[in-house]
């Protein structure tokens, strides 16, 4: 069976499947075999990078499959070393099922309290009522702004619970937009600054990730 990395979230927007398609990306930098799950059957959002990839003959491949649920994916992972699970816009039952899979559950967010607190309930919700380790959960901030002190105050809010706060934040940038659009992932932007941003985040993401496979 792969190794499973969820990115999932209580609201539509916070960053799911730019986290997914980076962690896809660098996985197969590094030589690994993915598959990134696209979830989200009403929009296939991920479905529809791929093919931008596909058709600008971006390297390396990251397979996308749409399913309609994280059993099925992985049923049919094959010999994926990982699977990238992009959950969909909202949570639900199917979020659970995500999480109880996952050795890594990301749950993106904004600064804004009415990004942060349901993050946060979900988070509290996975854990409290469904029994997922709280050390597989961590937050990432996505789409932030260039107010430092609005990003402090969000960490310091994340802090206050019980969860890992990833290092980094992916700002709102006109450089990521264009690199999806052209089939690429927020890690592929030819433009410096943000590129680091991004690999700052995604680094740290896989770092967690091989300390809990380490300690498992």
């Amino acid at each position: 069976m792969p190794y499973v990395i969820g990115c999932v979230s209580q609201k539509g927007g916070p960053g799911k499947s730019t986290l997914a398609r980076a962690l896809g990306a660098a996985f197969a930098l590094n030589e690994w075999s993915v598959l990134l799950a696209d979830l989200d059957t009403k929009q296939g959002t991920a479905t529809a990078w791929q093919q931008r990839r596909l058709r600008a003959g971006v390297s390396p491949e990251v397979p996308v499959q749409m399913f309609g649920n994280v059993a099925g994916a992985m049923r049919k992972a094959g010999d994926a070393d990982i699977l990238i699970v992009d959950g969909a816009p909202h949570a639900s039952a199917e979020t659970v099922a995500i999480a109880k899979a996952a050795n890594l559950l990301l749950i993106p967010t904004g600064l804004s309290l009415d990004d942060l607190e349901p993050a946060v309930t979900l988070a509290n919700t996975l854990t409290d009522q469904h029994a997922i380790p709280l050390e597989r959960l961590a937050f990432v901030l996505c789409k932030v702004g260039s107010s430092t002190a609005e990003l402090e105050a969000a960490r310091t809010y994340l802090g206050k619970t019980r969860y890992a706060t990833l290092d980094g934040a992916i700002p709102q940038k006109p450089a990521f937009s264009k690199a999806m659009d052209a089939g690429l992932s927020v890690i592929e932007t030819p433009y410096k600054a943000p590129r680091e941003q991004a690999l700052q985040v995604i680094q740290a993401a896989i770092a967690r990730f091989e300390t809990l496979i380490a300690s498992a």
